[in-house]
């Protein structure tokens, strides 16, 4: 598979790291300092491209493989309020699109628990959910993509939550996520239903960007050749390898 990564910062290069070892050439290495060179790739030297860029850039770098037919993994955060033209333009032009907030299969299996445990909760009112994540220091946006898909699911299974905010103080209709930026943590989401008797709280620790990286990979050899708008619960829905 020829790769293209858009983004070449510590993820792209663990990205390139892992598609090498998987057999895949890497066809271009853009980033903000040479984006020109895009215009050197022609439709047929790409077979997709995965978007680890930075919020600034995403929505441009995803409009332009669409326009080039270039199936396009993204995992930039940030840049989610034109995700709905995106995959417009992506369903127009009869593209491929892959979004996920993370990559690492184990976080999207926490995701899964989250909604269980929110699903659970819904019949006990005393116990106040809040949440935290944690990344380094030089991550831009917060709260992070996986906190904000975290958020979602409760929503989606606790009626009395409408809201996520980005802030510690609870507020009776939201979620509330705290944000930290510490070290080089690679990210660490905590959910916490709190009570006056006893807290219930699962977590999820990553250790590198491996995780992210390889789901990345995964995730653009088995969009090669499909049509469509897709994420991380149509790859896990069938058999990939890992």
């Amino acid at each position: 598979m020829k790769v293209l990564l858009l983004g070449y910062g510590k993820m792209g290069k663990t990205i390139e790291k892992i598609a090498q070892e998987r057999g895949h050439e890497i066809v271009g290495r853009i980033d903000v300092h040479n984006r020109a060179d895009l215009e050197t790739l022609g439709q047929t030297d790409v077979d997709a491209a995965i978007e680890f860029s930075s919020p600034e850039s995403a929505e441009e770098n995803l409009r332009y493989c669409l326009k080039r037919g270039w199936p396009v993994v993204c995992g930039t955060t940030g840049w989610l309020d034109h995700r709905a033209e995106i995959e417009t333009m992506c369903r127009e032009t009869a593209g491929a699109f892959f979004y996920a907030s993370n990559y690492s299969i184990g976080v999207n299996l926490f995701f899964r628990l989250n909604k269980i445990l929110a699903r659970f909760m819904k019949s006990y009112p005393s116990y106040h959910v809040s949440m935290t994540e944690i990344h380094h220091t030089e991550k831009k946006d917060a709260p992070s993509g996986t906190a904000i898909t975290l958020a979602e699911g409760i929503i989606d299974q606790l009626p009395a939550k409408k809201r996520w905010i980005n802030e510690v103080e609870p507020q009776e209709d939201a979620v509330p996520i705290e944000s930290l930026r510490e070290g080089t943590v690679p990210g660490t989401h905590v959910v916490r239903y709190e009570s006056d008797v006893d807290d219930i709280e699962i977590k999820h620790t990553a250790h590198s960007r491996q995780g992210f990286a390889l789901g990345a990979v995964v995730a653009a050899e088995w969009l090669v050749g499909k049509q469509g708008v897709f994420g991380m619960e149509d790859l896990l829905g069938e058999t990939a390898t890992v």
